[in-house]
């Protein structure tokens, strides 16, 4: 199922009210960062979460069962926080390794947490089994045409809030914020998605001409943790001619760093993985070039900003 612009501008008009349009600020010339980071439970996830229960209220799929959700943590914060705000129970499966400060977040928003194997994928299965049993409504980290849409929201702002611009660097895991962007922005403006490189999904499946499986590792994991591309985010980029640039650890916590010591914003480790691009060389804007960086996780401890 092919995600349209229209889908994203539907999905603006439905969730409005219920998200943060979040700012944009330029930090130097030709270079602008989107700050999805200040959105409700720190990530831009809220956008798709909302679009989703929203749709399913409306069509009725949305009963007293609640949702299920897989999360490496910031997917199952938005979906606890929508099915809160909507009053619908949400039980949320992590895996073991999800960091303690996602967990004491989730857990204060009156979710059903159950921690369950070492990524996300066997959390996945786990939220699956619990849907088929009890009738809940699961709302997909990445891979569902609403949760893409909401995600596209960000794309749309970026075209009111930052006049004009050339490229738009952005995180990718299982893709479901890029291909969102790729969507709302069409030929404004070139996607670029940046991938850690334990964790290469996007890249992969632009190889491979499919997505598929692979390991998952890296500083990142927790938040651009998935095995694979979701496939309305492999359909998008392969539309969009978007293309990957892979960044190694090192760089992560560096541009991690950076965004912390110089302009005192604290993310996560994924939430930095678009700017590392930049830090680290692996994307070289050309003369004039306009810039945007989305930041867009801050779920993290501060006590490890170095």
């Amino acid at each position: 199922m092919t995600v349209s612009l229209d889908d994203v501008q539907r999905a603006a008009e439905r969730i409005a009210g219920r998200v943060r349009r979040t700012p944009v600020i330029q930090v130097a010339p030709g270079l602008t960062f989107k700050l999805e980071l200040l959105q409700h439970t720190g990530s831009f996830k809220p956008r798709g979460a909302f679009n989703r229960l929203l749709s399913a209220k409306e069509s009725g799929e949305l009963t007293g069962q609640g949702i299920v959700a897989a999360s490496g943590g910031n997917h199952g914060l938005a979906a606890a926080y929508a099915a809160r705000e909507l009053g619908v129970p949400a039980r949320i499966f992590v895996p073991v390794t999800t960091p303690a400060a996602k967990l004491d977040k989730l857990r204060t928003l009156d979710a059903d947490v159950v921690q369950i194997g070492n990524e996300y994928a066997e959390a996945y299965q786990a939220a699956l089994a619990a849907r088929e049993e009890s009738g809940a409504v699961l709302v997909h980290a990445y891979d569902q045409p609403e949760i893409v849409a909401g995600q596209g929201t960000v794309g749309l702002e970026l075209l009111d809030q930052a006049g004009t611009f050339d490229t738009v660097l952005v995180a990718v895991g299982g893709g479901g914020l890029i291909a969102g962007i790729a969507t709302a922005l069409g030929d404004h403006a070139q996607v670029i998605g940046v991938e850690p490189a334990a964790a290469p999904t996007m890249n992969r499946a632009l190889q491979a001409g499919r997505p598929t499986d692979g390991p998952v590792g890296g500083v990142a994991a927790d938040s651009l943790g998935a095995r694979r591309l979701g496939d309305l985010a492999f359909e998008a980029v392969q539309n969009h001619h978007v293309r990957s640039i892979l960044v190694d650890d090192d760089s992560i916590v560096a541009a991690r760093s950076e965004l912390w010591h110089q302009y005192h914003l604290a993310t996560e480790h994924g939430g930095a993985t678009a700017y590392a691009a930049l830090v680290s060389g692996a994307y070289k804007p050309t003369a004039g070039e306009r810039v945007v960086v989305v930041v867009c996780g801050a779920n993290t401890d501060p006590s490890t900003l170095t």
